[in-house]
């Protein structure tokens, strides 16, 4: 397992934008881990809420947008709800600003 590809798994996760906030999901803390076991990732990904009404298609952008990483065969999104998200403590500070939180 590579911290190098495990960023850059991150860094491709960026570009998925939660539509309700319009904050890419790693800012917003929603990527709880990412795992890189040879050329299979899994992403441990939790949503603002569980009755988020976007929830499928979040995660069928993220794994679409790891799935287009070169080196990629097989990609998991596990959806979790442990710990609960907290923007407050979970969210980037340029997410709070966005939210309007800080």
């Amino acid at each position: 397992m590579s911290s190098l590809q495990e960023d850059v798994v991150r860094e491709s996760l960026r570009t998925v934008v939660d539509p309700e906030l319009g904050v890419n999901i790693v800012d917003l803390g929603l990527i709880y881990g990412v795992e890189v076991n040879e050329k299979d990732v899994v992403v441990k990904l939790t949503l603002t809420s569980p009755a988020c009404p976007l929830g499928a298609v979040i995660q069928a952008q993220a794994h679409q947008a790891v799935k287009k990483l070169p080196w990629v065969n097989e990609v998991k999104i596990d959806l979790v709800w442990t710990p609960r998200w907290d923007p407050k403590k979970m969210a980037s500070e340029e997410a709070l600003m966005d939210l309007g939180i800080l």
